[in-house]
């Protein structure tokens, strides 16, 4: 089957978007936008190897987002700054397009393709594996991570009735708490003016509120998440939330909103308002007002800190699918 080079994120934008809207895996991480953004930052010495499959009426039927460094191929992006990834592919066409895939590999030079952070129910664990092994190729399935998320009901108190009684009281009691003790409240910036003015405040709640986030945040993923966020906030996409204590900053928490469903990327507190417990409070507020615009799912994204089990979420497995040639 014939397949179609993507030589630049804008050419294919169309196209793009047109099979993300009926995958089943579409996510923001594998819109055009972020991936272009991610590619300009670290690119790194990459070649594109990005290829879309043609159906019969003059439309596309899957997509290919890949990349070569040296003789390892995998998808653009990154674990670090993608929580999920995969090929985009409509319904019904799986097996011929992993075929494709295949097809297309074997006229390539290369000694593994690695892909990373597939979401346990991806069709490319359940297709990729069995047809690679029967091509001769070596193929390894790894457990990567957890990701967390939480259906929404169409109310507060409705969700409030999903969490364990436990949860549902400890809730209840910080809110009291924060209420009876503080002046204080949460709002939203969605505007790319407010939202880039208020940015640095961000990312200094981010690294002090704990050392592998300082750690994380080098220059180049900082540039990153300038860049990133200037970008999902002119698509209206950014829903930066902060709490404030007393008039100061005292926790923020970065979402994203894609295909009925709010994403929560990252977040930072005060570590001194820690009693108060303003991380997990402002989460949950963000997780009210994605009720009450609403959105259907609540997505923690990677991870499995407690606070996410705390706030209703469900774990699902990520993996990543090694293939080598024997």
């Amino acid at each position: 089957m014939l397949v179609n080079p993507i030589a630049s994120f804008e050419d294919a934008r169309k196209e793009w978007d047109s099979v993300l809207s009926d995958s089943p895996v579409a996510s923001i991480f594998l819109s055009p936008q972020w991936q272009e953004v991610w590619w300009e930052n670290f690119r790194d010495g990459r070649e594109m190897v990005s290829f879309s499959v043609p159906s019969g009426d003059g439309g596309v039927e899957a997509l290919a987002s890949l990349s070569r460094l040296d003789n390892a191929i995998g998808f653009v992006g990154a674990p670090d700054t993608f929580d999920y990834n995969d090929f985009l592919v409509r319904p019904g066409f799986e097996e011929a397009f992993y075929g494709t895939l295949l097809d297309v590999l074997e006229c390539w030079e290369w000694d593994d393709v690695r892909l990373d952070s597939l979401i346990e129910d991806s069709p490319t664990l359940v297709h990729l594996p069995d047809m690679a092994r029967n091509r001769g190729y070596s193929v390894e399935v790894e457990y990567e991570d957890v990701t967390s998320g939480v259906d929404l009901p169409s109310d507060w108190e409705q969700y409030l009735g999903l969490l364990t009684k436990k949860n549902r009281h400890e809730l209840r009691r910080k809110l009291r708490r924060l209420d009876s003790q503080t002046e204080w409240r949460w709002y939203c910036l969605t505007s790319p003016g407010e939202v880039m003015e208020s940015f640095d405040s961000f990312l200094s709640l981010m690294r002090v509120s704990r050392t592998d986030k300082e750690e994380y945040m080098t220059p180049e993923r900082e540039r990153f998440f300038r860049a990133l966020t200037r970008r999902m906030a002119e698509l209206d996409r950014v829903r930066l939330f902060y709490m404030e204590i007393d008039g100061a900053h005292a926790a923020a928490s970065l979402c994203f909103d894609y295909g009925g469903a709010r994403l929560l990327y990252n977040s930072g507190y005060d570590p001194d308002l820690s009693y108060y417990s303003v991380g997990l409070l402002l989460h949950a507020m963000c997780v009210r007002d994605a009720i009450e615009q609403g959105l259907g799912y609540f997505d923690f994204l990677r991870g499995p800190e407690p606070y996410k089990a705390h706030l209703g979420g469900r774990q699902k497995s990520l993996y990543r699918v090694v293939v080598k040639r024997n």
